[in-house]
């Protein structure tokens, strides 16, 4: 039985930062999407200027299944040569499934084609309120076979495809990465995907959470009992954002819902993975029992726990020393992936 409740005690650093921040106001659902995303858009320009002249941006438009035209953009470091065939990593953001934009991702997504050499796929998947469950799902997949069919315009290596994301972002990419592993797309075998990079990610739909439960030693000790209140992500707004997908009828046995219930088979089949795990955030213990099956199945997983530190930290920057080893673990878990690691065979947490 597991208990990872040491990590879920706020960090003295946090509590600083904590005490500065202003309570959050109450507001309707159009008015807290659009300022969160007008904040994310103003963060991510003051981002932009230490990357404006070095990285290349393009904009594309990916028809949907139902014809829905998707907004993605490329990012590719100008110090590689202009016809060499880097890397995919494709990047789909956090924000509850209903936060963010195309735009709230350029300095991540730069960050990541400069540090990583990589060019980078950002895709705007669709939100709620006004799109509920599977479009976010249906828009990752289809956005990934565009990625492999439009490989050589980004001048891209479709055989080197990894992809990850943030929170709601890093479900998406978790879902994808298993559909490619179990044949469900319509792609060739040989574009198979070769790593993910899952950051404070959500793999388990709330209803369907019973089987997670019983894997920790006791209720009290779980995350989300530990951090039923904890800041940015509690248990309420979690519950809010699950809702407004509208699933009907939520089965644990639904992979494509909850990537982190799948059986020790289906763990076999997928690639390396990165996870960077909050210790103080609800989702905690759904990353680190996904990493830890991962490990007992023979993938190579390379699992980082961010300790005492809330869910979305990375926003707090220069005030969070851990943002530091965030950024990294995403570089790294890149190139770790393309490196084709080996399985250690042990369920290592690397605490940061």
């Amino acid at each position: 039985m597991c208990d990872f409740s040491k990590y879920g005690v706020p960090s003295e650093q946090w509590l600083r930062v904590e005490a500065t921040l202003s309570p959050a106001k109450e507001q309707s659902l159009s008015e807290l999407k659009r300022t969160a995303n007008e904040g994310r858009e103003a963060v991510a320009r003051m981002g932009m200027a230490e990357f404006s002249t070095t990285v290349s941006t393009q904009d594309h438009s990916v028809s949907g299944r139902d014809g829905y035209k998707l907004e993605t953009r490329s990012y590719r470091p100008i110090s590689a040569s202009p016809t060499e065939n880097l890397p995919i990593y494709m990047h789909f953001h956090g924000g509850g499934f209903m936060f963010g934009t195309l735009s709230s991702e350029d300095a991540i997504c730069s960050r990541l084609a400069v540090n990583a050499q990589v060019v980078v796929v950002n895709v705007n998947y669709r939100h709620t309120p006004e799109y509920t469950y599977p479009t976010a799902w249906n828009d990752a997949e289809d956005a990934f076979l565009w990625v492999c069919e439009n490989a050589p315009r980004l001048n891209g290596d479709p055989d080197r495809i990894v992809v990850g994301g943030i929170s709601a972002g890093a479900w998406l990419a978790a879902s994808l990465a298993l559909a490619a592993s179990r044949s469900e797309l319509p792609v060739s075998p040989t574009l198979a995907i070769c790593g993910q990079v899952l950051m404070i990610p959500a793999l388990v739909y709330t209803k369907c959470y019973e089987s997670q439960l019983r894997q920790i030693k006791c209720p009290s000790v779980s995350s989300y009992t530990q951090n039923e209140n904890a800041p940015i992500l509690n248990m309420r707004r979690k519950q809010l954002f699950n809702g407004l997908l509208q699933v009907q009828n939520p089965d644990p046995t639904d992979k494509r819902l909850n990537p982190g219930l799948l059986s020790s088979e289906d763990a076999t089949m997928l690639p390396p993975t990165t996870l960077g795990i909050a210790g103080y955030d609800p989702l905690r213990d759904e990353g680190l029992l996904y990493g830890k099956l991962l490990t007992e199945n023979g993938v190579p997983t390379n699992v980082n726990v961010f300790k005492g530190v809330p869910h979305g930290f990375r926003r707090f920057g220069e005030r969070l020393s851990v943002c530091k080893q965030w950024d990294q673990t995403m570089e790294d878990g890149i190139r770790w992936a393309l490196a084709k690691p080996s399985a250690s065979g042990e369920f290592d947490i690397q605490e940061h």
